[in-house]
């Protein structure tokens, strides 16, 4: 059991963070590689219609299915501090406690979702002949969450022990089935976005079975019988206290994308499908960042349970220069790239709707430095089990966001997007400072009465 996890209390600090962000940054960049996917080969071989009604069902299908992930980020931080503070009784219980609670609030979502797809459509103005496609993909989309949910739980609970390295073997197989599922039903039988929809389900539903295999032959001390599936009220208590911030928090994120999209839509189909593929990029762009920022979290929860204070403070300084190590490379890819990026997308032929992607993708290589440093301060406050700060700094960068996009978007198109970008994360830092500041001032007088 020692080999398979890992105990970041002790050891080299910026060794525990490379090792556990590369599993994650690797794993993020396939996940990402099933919506990459189906927007490449739905914009290429079945049209910029299609390519605009997957875009628009995307943001959608986000805000429900990052809900669920957020849950399950926010008891991973609980999971994390159990394992560091050696309770593995009372890590058993959370994951027992959260499994439960979140597969019957899950099958809730599903419902609810199902039957108000087309109502939700209408919120964000979808041109009416691009309708049936998006309503038939997010169907298909929100019946899987939940294989989304069980996964992302079983790969909380993976990480949380320091084991980042098996959920990313999982992505890495789903993700090659995800293609190759796409090409069959979308390339070869011809059924449309339908067909990409359903390549995207049954792959996450194989990452999740191959995730709870896995936990259950070779992962003692995360083994479960039936009887061991209890619902613990105080850990749920707990639970809700920590994911229903971090839930609302990813939900805030996709409901900005949401709103936005509401300003795009207005523009025409060549800056919907334009913004379809300049959102993937983004969500590529940003996922290493993320995953610095989860793996600065559960180094933080860990060395929270075990009362490390000295690592904590090391583990965060490392993480921003890794943060911005990261942009230092990105903007060169993504500014020098812009052109060949936007082709992958559509064909060479769709030269406006290339000519407004690229243009927004120079702009936002340089905005992307923002985003590493809130991500990294993010992480630090999820460590630290603040997830209101966290929650507060994301709300405040979505009514930036949304606000800007809605004046500028009508002016100047989607380079005012990308500016509305730039000034949510302006006013996101604006907020996140002060705290940072006042949260290491009150931390750092915890350190000087410390003796470790």
């Amino acid at each position: 059991m020692k080999s398979l996890a890992t105990d970041m209390t002790e050891g080299n600090v910026s060794k525990h963070l490379i090792k556990f962000a590369i599993p994650l940054i690797l794993g993020n960049l396939f996940q990402l590689t099933y919506n990459a996917s189906d927007s490449i080969i739905v914009g290429r071989f079945v049209g910029k219609n299609a390519l605009a009604a997957v875009g628009i069902a995307n943001p959608i299908m986000n805000i429900v299915m990052f809900f669920i992930v957020g849950i399950c980020l926010g008891a991973s931080v609980l999971m994390s501090e159990y394992y560091g503070a050696g309770n593995v009784k009372k890590l058993r219980r959370e994951i027992s406690t959260t499994v439960i609670a979140g597969f019957i609030f899950t099958v809730l979502i599903i419902i609810i979702c199902v039957i108000f797809t087309e109502p939700i459509l209408g919120l964000v103005k979808t041109p009416k002949e691009i309708i049936p496609e998006a309503a038939i993909y997010l169907r298909i989309i929100f019946i899987s969450l939940i294989f989304t949910f069980f996964y992302n739980i079983y790969a909380a609970a993976l990480r949380s022990i320091g084991d980042s390295k098996n959920p990313l073997l999982f992505l890495m197989i789903s993700a090659v089935l995800n293609v190759v599922m796409d090409i069959v039903f979308v390339v070869w039988l011809k059924m449309g976005v339908a067909g990409s929809a359903i390549a995207t389900s049954v792959a996450e539903m194989m990452s999740c079975v191959f995730c709870i295999v896995y936990v259950h032959f070779k992962i003692p001390i995360l083994k479960f019988s039936f009887k061991d599936m209890v619902i613990d009220k105080g850990l749920l208590r707990s639970t809700v206290n920590y994911s229903w911030a971090t839930a609302m928090q990813q939900t805030c994120l996709y409901v900005g994308k949401f709103m936005v999209q509401g300003a795009v839509n207005p523009l025409g189909v060549n800056s919907i499908a334009a913004f379809n593929a300049v959102n993937r990029v983004d969500d590529f762009a940003f996922a290493p960042e993320q995953s610095i920022s989860n793996a600065m979290t559960t180094f933080l929860a860990q060395n929270r349970g075990a009362n490390k204070y000295k690592r904590i403070k090391k583990g965060f300084l490392t993480g921003m220069k890794l943060e911005t190590l990261y942009w230092c490379i990105l903007v060169g890819i993504v500014y020098l790239g812009s052109t060949a990026i936007m082709k992958l997308f559509v064909s060479g032929s769709e030269v406006k709707v290339i000519s407004i992607g690229s243009y927004y993708l120079k702009l936002m290589a340089f905005f992307y430095l923002l985003p590493s440093w809130t991500n990294g301060v993010q992480g630090y406050f999820r460590g630290m089990g603040d997830m209101k700060i966290t929650l507060r700094s994301t709300f405040s960068q979505i009514v930036g966001r949304v606000a800007f996009s809605y004046i500028l978007a009508p002016r100047i198109g989607m380079v005012g997007i990308a500016f509305s970008c730039l000034g949510g994360w302006i006013v996101m830092l604006a907020y996140e400072v002060p705290c940072l500041i006042k949260y290491r001032r009150n931390f750092n007088n915890k350190l000087s009465e410390s003796s470790i």
